[in-house]
């Protein structure tokens, strides 16, 4: 794979088109407008300081158990084998945040092409054929995989000019300025503005993550020490610019806002387009994010069975010697990607009674992978002068942007455990702490009982190297 192959991959997940979109009504809620833009460009640089100081400690440890082998090389096997856990759960809250929201769109579809209600049992539905369909393409090899990522770069870009392009052109009146930069809206029955305001920051938090999959995938990369170093801050800084436009264009062209909270189709970008542009072209406009959603979900897919399989090659996982298989043909891990829709599904359950569930699954992922880039950075800055750094180095700025990145890291874990509404009943309690716990216990027995015996990661030397690139599909 080349460094465009590389920058591909985590710029297909972080995808503008799945986070700003399927979170967008969550946004219109908590802060409104004003968070939803200003944070998006504040969360957006403390996010690529997060990116370019884990990109500096990928170039020195390009390997494919990319996060957890950094921090086991840097603080020893526990510290990896706690940073594989966070890693994996949010990946695998990545996999059910991204898939649940296509669901949404494809109910919000479905109901302006044949009027079908979106209910949580039909959305639950969609949820699973969407996880089988990308198993299946998963399970057909990496290169189907590559391919399909590299045509993901050019449709959310392609996409994005669209939809921006359309909303600019198209509807006859425009919010104004001064609405879509400060204009606050507080829907949550929270009455602390500036709280509403932090919780407004998840939007842009959840959408950018996964961009460790650059990281992921250096075995599979050439020149991996400088391309997939560049690739974490490339796909980052597009993102960035491209999803501010997008963000923009969609406020701009709200029609009426108190419609596009309560819209029928339950996704508020769907009620945009059709104030804005009519049903037809709601149609096809929600086609081109569903389609941008699928490609992001596939290559979260790719990511999460990765992991999967590489902790499980390194002994961290319960039955690790079944997740680890290879299939003969196509060298894939068919039971690690089989458990990595499994999980995603079962963390979406809930949905069926919680009003606020959707919310708690996108904390699960920011929650469980955001510590997860945070640790090896920790690790770097604490190890001080004895890293070793690659060609890829941040030099004199590798502190003071280190300590951004793990302080920002901390602040943003707290604020996604909290509630996102009151009153806080059983139907909108934020069940992502018990869920980050739960996994932070099992890590911990599982570390007493078997893992200090079991976990045991190849150190790079050569011939380990050579093995792990021959096994890696």
């Amino acid at each position: 794979m080349g460094p465009f192959g590389n920058f591909a991959l985590s710029f297909s997940i972080i995808s503008i088109l799945s986070g700003c979109m399927t979170l967008f009504g969550f946004g219109l809620m908590t802060g409104g407008p004003a968070v939803m833009l200003w944070g998006w460009a504040f969360v957006g640089l403390m996010v690529l300081a997060v990116g370019a100081a884990l990109a500096e400690v990928t170039s020195a440890y390009p390997v494919s158990g990319a996060l957890y082998y950094m921090a086991s090389r840097l603080g020893g096997p526990r510290w990896g084998y706690v940073t594989g856990w966070f890693n994996l759960l949010g990946l695998l809250g990545g996999m059910a945040g991204g898939c649940y929201g296509s669901a949404l769109f494809i109910g919000a579809w479905l109901n302006l092409q044949w009027d079908v209600t979106p209910t949580p049992e039909r959305t639950l539905l969609i949820f699973g054929c969407i996880l089988l369909l990308l198993a299946t393409l998963n399970l057909f090899g990496v290169r189907l995989v590559s391919i399909l990522n590299s045509i993901s770069v050019w449709w959310h870009l392609g996409g994005v000019a669209v939809i921006v392009g359309a909303l600019a052109i198209v509807p006859s009146s425009h919010q104004s300025a001064g609405f879509v930069f400060g204009e606050f809206a507080n829907e949550t029955g929270w009455s602390n503005p500036l709280y509403v305001g932090l919780l407004g920051l998840l939007l842009a938090q959840y959408t950018f993550s996964g961009y460790d999959a650059s990281a992921h995938l250096s075995e599979e990369t050439k020149h991996a020490q400088v391309s997939a170093a560049r690739g974490i801050v490339r796909s980052i800084f597009l993102s960035w610019v491209v999803g501010f436009i997008l963000l923009a264009g969609m406020l701009f062209a709200i029609q009426d806002y108190a419609g596009t909270i309560g819209t029928a189709t339950g996704v508020p970008p769907a009620q945009i387009f059709l104030d804005a542009l009519g049903v037809n072209a709601a149609k096809a406009l929600l086609l081109v994010i569903i389609i941008a959603q699928l490609f992001c979900a596939n290559a979260g897919l790719a990511s999460a069975s990765r992991m999967v399989f590489a902790f499980s090659r390194d002994g961290a996982l319960p039955f690790a010697s079944t997740w680890r298989r290879l299939s003969s043909r196509t060298r894939t891990p068919v039971p690690a990607v089989w458990l990595s829709v499994a999980v995603p599904f079962l963390i979406a359950l809930p949905s069926l009674y919680s009003t606020t569930a959707y919310t708690a699954i996108v904390s699960i992922n920011v929650i469980g992978i955001t510590p997860a880039y945070a640790i090896p950075i920790y690790l770097r800055l604490r190890a001080g002068s004895g890293f070793i750094p690659g060609p890829w180095q941040l030099g004199r700025w590798s502190r003071p942007i280190g300590w951004t990145a793990v302080i920002w890291v901390g602040f943003v874990t707290v604020l996604f455990c909290l509630p996102p509404v009151s009153p806080i009943t059983t139907a909108s309690f934020n069940y992502a702490p018990i869920a980050l716990l739960t996994v932070l216990a099992l890590a911990a027995v599982l570390w007493m009982t078997r893992g200090k015996r079991t976990y045991e990661i190849p150190y790079g030397t050569k011939e380990e190297r050579d093995q792990m690139a021959q096994d890696l599909v």
